[in-house]
């Protein structure tokens, strides 16, 4: 080494200063000049020897102990940390997603009563907003429960005065959003009501057993948003006062339908926090389910509350309190730091969604009625996929989220592989469906056949496996585009199933027929 290179002194000073270790010299033993064979071994050499082998046999059984000793104990660590995220899965979202399929069913029985009401019967444009309304709502309360759910999880609702401020916040936007898409949703059934033709008929039309009519209650159980108007059928309205009617129904029951619902998301997800649960696995879904629902009876309560002022100033007045509601909520909403910077957010997502459902219904309209059991099998085919899929959203953006926040390095670390959240989602669903096709047969509502039962299943875990592959790639491609999954995603998924289950409902339903398989068809 060259004297004069960095370090040379020190190496020096390491050599001179290493302490000598005194190390036990092993006997030599003699060697045989003459023939250079080694000499027989003395007795002493003999038990060195011995001792010297079993202590290296003792240190490499030993060594070769802990380590498969330390593979077993990882081993079983990593076994019950898994089947310990699964647990939660399970035991957090298989109820939800029966409620969410129970919840579906009663909607579906709830729109047909609903359907026949003298309002539905005599103002076109109220029976056309129906479907718009509800996939509002369910999106809007579903944006919420995710915003809110990954805000829990990253810790930020701990402190009681963010918790307050977020809660409000959350709240006044989605009230701007529910009065301002509802209002637009009622302008468009106006234009619609001119458009789409109504069908005539002669004496059915009186008892409301026309074909056109079970048409409209099939169309909107399946979440159609365009349904064919009604036959004529006692007085008609339209005009002004007509339009003015729709949208104060419309406005208000999305109004009273974020008091309620907006209103219990934000206590369902301070109970979650409060009892250590996820609320990725329980707010989504069971914002799915109640949002049609109790969208769904508002509507037929405001609208039937109305129907008698439709001529008086009475509908003008609520229609205007509405605005000035979503004036003050718009100005609080913009004075909130925590949510200001979503108002001009979540928007195209809202209006996409609107149009994927407009094709889905021009789609499927020639399907709908042909085969008996179409619209209840719709669904579940529908509703209950999308459902799994809005947790697996949920869950993939609270990861991201907290993959950009060095603050929640435990939360990652819990977090279990995107791939057991889809098996173990698909394995929940899975009994669900068979359940349900099993209280159908029962009842008595579908005549099943095994054939079809197959199929169904068949298809059915074809529509969740699609749910959570475009909810995987949708979050991701949105969150390389800078866009929030909790707001753009989960509008533009729930459209998106509703279009692809149902195009797999068809098929399944075709190839069960071409089977031989004897189908009840509507005549």
């Amino acid at each position: 080494m060259n004297p004069n290179s960095p370090g040379n002194g020190a190496l020096g000073d390491d050599v001179e200063m290493a302490p000598i270790v005194d190390v036990a010299e092993r006997p030599a033993k003699p060697q045989n000049g003459s023939s250079g064979r080694q000499a027989p071994p003395t007795p002493e050499d003999s038990d060195y020897d011995d001792e010297f082998d079993v202590d290296d046999g003792e240190r490499g059984l030993l060594s070769s102990s802990r380590h498969t000793e330390s593979h077993v104990e990882s081993r079983h660590l990593r076994a019950g940390k898994l089947w310990h995220q699964v647990k939660s899965i399970v035991v957090e979202a298989a109820p939800t997603l029966l409620l969410t399929t129970i919840s579906l069913l009663f909607t579906g029985k709830l729109l047909d009563n609903v359907s026949r009401w003298d309002a539905m019967q005599q103002v076109d444009q109220l029976i056309m907003i129906i479907p718009t309304v509800l996939n509002l709502q369910g999106n809007l309360e579903m944006n919420l429960s995710a915003r809110l759910s990954t805000a829990a999880n990253m810790g930020e609702l701990d402190d009681p005065v963010t918790m307050r401020a977020m809660l409000l916040g959350n709240w006044t936007m989605l009230q701007v959003q529910a009065i301002s898409v509802s209002f637009i949703a009622a302008c468009i059934s106006l234009v619609l009501g001119k458009l789409v033709p109504r069908v005539e008929t002669s004496a059915d039309v009186a008892s409301g057993a026309s074909k056109a009519t079970h048409s409209i209650r099939h169309l909107l159980e399946s979440r159609r948003p365009i349904p064919h108007l009604p036959p004529e059928a006692g007085i008609r309205h339209s005009g002004f006062p007509t339009l003015i009617m729709v949208s104060a129904t419309a406005m208000t029951s999305a109004f009273l339908s974020g008091l309620i619902l907006g209103s219990f998301m934000c206590f369902l997800i301070i109970v979650c926090r409060k009892f250590k649960l996820d609320p990725d696995n329980i707010a989504p879904a069971v914002a799915s389910c109640l949002g049609d629902l109790v969208t769904l009876c508002l509507v037929g309560f405001v609208s039937t509350l109305l129907l008698p002022f439709l001529r008086t100033p009475i509908p003008f007045i609520i229609g205007i309190a509405m605005i000035v509601i979503c004036v003050i909520c718009l100005v609080y909403t913009a004075k909130n730091p925590h949510v200001r910077a979503f108002i001009t957010q979540g928007w195209s997502p809202l209006f996409g969604a609107m149009i994927i459902s407009s094709a889905t219904g021009i789609v499927l309209d020639m399907f709908v009625s042909r085969y008996e059991g179409f619209a209840i099998m719709a669904i579940v085919i529908s509703g209950l996929p999308g459902a799994a899929g809005s947790i697996f959203v949920s869950r993939l953006s609270t990861s991201l989220h907290a993959a950009a926040t060095s603050a929640s390095a435990s939360l990652r670390a819990s977090e279990p592989s995107r791939r057991l959240v889809m098996v173990t989602l698909l394995l929940i669903t899975v009994p669900v469906e068979i359940v349900f096709l099993a209280v159908l047969n029962a009842f008595g509502w579908l005549n099943t056949h095994l054939f079809f039962i197959i199929f169904s299943v068949i298809f059915f875990c074809c529509t969740v496996g699609a749910s959570l592959t475009i909810a995987q790639y949708l979050t991701d491609w949105l969150w390389s585009k800078n866009r929030d999954p909790d707001i753009y995603a989960l509008p533009l998924h729930s459209a998106i199933m509703d279009l692809i289950g149902q195009l797999l409902l068809v098929l399944c339903f075709e190839i069960v027929t071409a089977l031989g398989t004897k189908l009840r068809l509507r005549t």
